[in-house]
């Protein structure tokens, strides 16, 4: 028997691919579930793929409780390059030679950005500033001023070494700019650096293991889907 679409309520875990906007998500899953209450519990840049916590129906409540979990990534960080968004989709402002540098040292560095932080957010951001995204802003070549954000970097390790292009695994509070750190790292090195790739494995208890892809979705009938849906009263952390 079908589900009536305007039944389908709860927690969807969807793969986000490469070059989609988190509302480019909402839009295809509005359109395959035949419904407009659907939200998400925090954004991820086009470029990036991974883990996004999608509410369906009466969930889309949960965002409140979902929004501030952790989140965990795997990416990559080429140094020597610097761009405006702090990551490889935006302008390539300057580039620098990079110093002769062992994995020894650059887990030093590494190691330096764990724990409790204010990080500047970036001018390519959602953040509005008397109404207007940062975004808009940046695009006109504004640089306006803006007040840094406390974040929480719980663990942040080299997980393949080389240079100038290294991967790593991360462990961050909600807020954080993963290209900044990026951006950051690279001033710290002196040699510039930006984000080459992202990908969120998790968000607080949910892994992308869980996660359905866009097109598995658009192969599945309403009724599938809806076994797949998370219910509210497991989705939510027991704290809360």
């Amino acid at each position: 028997m079908l589900i009536p679409a305007k039944e389908l309520d709860g927690v969807l875990l969807v793969d986000k691919p490469p070059d989609h906007t988190s509302h480019d998500v909402v839009a295809r899953l509005r359109g395959k579930l035949r419904m407009k209450r659907i939200g998400h519990a925090g954004t991820l840049d086009p470029m990036a793929t991974g883990l996004l916590v999608m509410l369906v129906g009466k969930s889309t409540r949960l965002s409140q409780y979902l929004v501030g979990l952790d989140k965990e990534y795997e990416g990559a960080i080429e140094l020597g390059r610097i761009s405006n968004s702090h990551d490889a989709e935006g302008e390539i402002m300057e580039t620098r030679p990079v110093p002769p540098l062992t994995e020894v040292e650059l887990n030093a560095v590494v190691r330096g950005f764990l724990g409790d932080q204010y990080q500047m957010p970036p001018m390519f951001s959602a953040i509005k500033i008397d109404g207007v995204p940062l975004y808009k802003k940046a695009r006109k070549g504004e640089d306006v001023e803006r007040e840094p954000r406390f974040i929480r970097v719980s663990s942040w390790e080299v997980t393949r070494f080389g240079v100038p292009r290294f991967d790593f695994r991360l462990r961050c509070s909600k807020g954080t700019y993963v290209r900044t750190l990026a951006h950051d790292l690279g001033q710290k090195l002196g040699c510039g650096g930006l984000l080459a790739s992202l990908r969120r494995t998790a968000v607080g208890p949910f892994n992308v293991s869980q996660a359905l892809t866009m097109d598995q979705i658009e192969n599945l009938s309403l009724p599938e889907i809806g076994q797949r849906l998370i219910p509210a009263h497991q989705a939510v952390p027991a704290t809360v």
